[in-house]
């Protein structure tokens, strides 16, 4: 309904499952034709989260978040943030950054070529944006 430009009323039937909400929106980030962190930036997260301090991975880590183009950053930015909310309420949700990290990384970030180091990617990603969802307010200041 949202490709054909049809109204729909989200919290209302059929538009009330929140797990067919969040697939679709997670869905909608997955095809995009480049993902929300750009294939171009993909190796620079890489390489800032295998820093081995947190001070030097927030560096990195905000230094690529201004470079990124103003409508990924700014995408990015409003999506951790509600994700953080649902974070707040992991004791009822189970949703802990590692959780949403594990849904979302590979949603968000993928890298231009598939090198066939599939599982460490998603390792880097999952750690990637369980990094951004933990020290937000400081990658996003």
């Amino acid at each position: 309904m949202v490709d054909q430009e049809e109204k729909l009323v989200l919290g209302e039937p059929p538009f009330d499952d929140v797990h067919a909400l969040t697939g679709s929106l997670k869905l909608y980030f997955r095809e995009l034709p480049e993902p929300l962190i750009p294939y171009d930036f993909f190796s620079g997260f890489v390489e800032a989260i295998k820093q081995s301090t947190r001070k030097d991975k927030l560096t990195a880590m905000r230094s690529l978040a201004v470079q990124m183009p103003k409508v990924n950053g700014e995408t990015l930015k409003i999506l951790l943030s509600h994700l953080r909310k649902l974070m707040d309420q992991s004791e009822t949700n189970r949703m802990t950054a590692q959780n949403l990290a594990i849904v979302w990384g590979p949603n968000l970030m993928w890298p231009r070529h598939d090198s066939g180091d599939i599982a460490v990617n998603m390792v880097h990603q999952n750690q990637i944006i369980e990094f951004l969802l933990l020290e937000f307010d400081h990658v996003f200041k």
